[in-house]
């Protein structure tokens, strides 16, 4: 793992606690290498959240999904700034506020593959459930990754053998290669997760396809979350304090700029109203 240190402020008399940030390479959320490197959305809000937290010295961790989930489980000061929230993590680790709204997970199909998953679409959304019921197609997943509460209670039902399970690194961009090889005929994925790591691996995107998962709200929305110790509650306090306006002034334009021209103008005329209420 590659730790790199961020302190806030010159070092004082008095020790500070260092908080631990988990971060994990979900392009173009964050970038870990390559021309884009550090210019994810997240990448370009942590130097930021930390400024507004001079209370800590901070460490950014990078990690992949199951350690990260491990260290946010045990009595570590660890946050998490890219999680969606579920019943079960929520169990361990405490979520912040909404922090911004993503484009929901949906499948990424070859669009030479398209006729195989035509009898499952209606009203452009595509029955998951009856589609891998149907044992006609193999889907790949990420390993423990949330993907909502609509396509996680799916994947629960399913027999774990009738799913590409990738439990390394570089999981997306994996996962479309095993696609371009017929080893599977689709994935489940953020479209422009999908879309950016096409593109490193030299895959047109015309040669894809988006199919919107039935029942699936238009966005999801993610938080921060927190090791549920004495620490990470009182840290959670200033982040929500900070990220209710961090959201807005900056993280809605970090996202937006990795969409495409169209979805970008609909993505910042509904962020107007993503955190009424929230």
């Amino acid at each position: 793992m590659l730790a790199l240190a961020f302190c806030a402020l010159p070092a004082t008399g008095q020790a500070r606690d260092t908080l631990t940030w988990l971060l994990r390479d979900m392009a173009p959320v964050t970038i870990f290498s390559g021309p884009d490197q550090g210019q994810g959305a997240i990448d370009r809000l942590m130097p930021i959240l930390i400024a507004h937290m001079p209370e800590y010295d901070h460490v950014l961790m990078r990690v992949n999904r199951a350690r990260g989930l491990q260290m946010l489980n045990e009595p570590n000061f660890t946050c998490d700034p890219t999680l969606l929230w579920t019943a079960e993590r929520a169990k361990k680790i405490i979520f912040s506020i909404p922090t911004y709204a993503v484009f929901s997970n949906g499948l990424i199909v070859r669009k030479d593959d398209l006729s195989l998953f035509t009898p499952f679409i209606a009203d452009r959304h595509v029955d998951l459930q009856a589609l891998l019921a149907s044992k006609t197609v193999k889907v790949g997943v990420v390993a423990e990754r949330s993907y909502g509460p609509v396509i996680d209670a799916i994947l629960q039902q399913t027999v774990p053998d009738e799913l590409n399970l990738h439990y390394g690194n570089d999981a997306i961009g994996s996962l479309l290669q095993m696609q371009r090889l017929g080893r599977l005929q689709a994935m489940i994925s953020y479209w422009p997760e999908a879309r950016y790591q096409a593109h490193q691996q030299g895959i047109r995107e015309s040669e894809l396809v988006f199919l919107p998962v039935k029942d699936t709200p238009k966005y999801q929305f993610t938080h921060i979350g927190c090791s549920d110790t004495e620490q990470g509650r009182q840290a959670m306090a200033i982040i929500n304090r900070e990220m209710r306006v961090l959201r807005q002034q900056y993280l809605v334009g970090f996202y937006a700029q990795w969409l495409d021209e169209q979805k970008r103008a609909e993505y910042l005329e509904d962020a107007k109203t993503f955190f009424i209420d929230k």
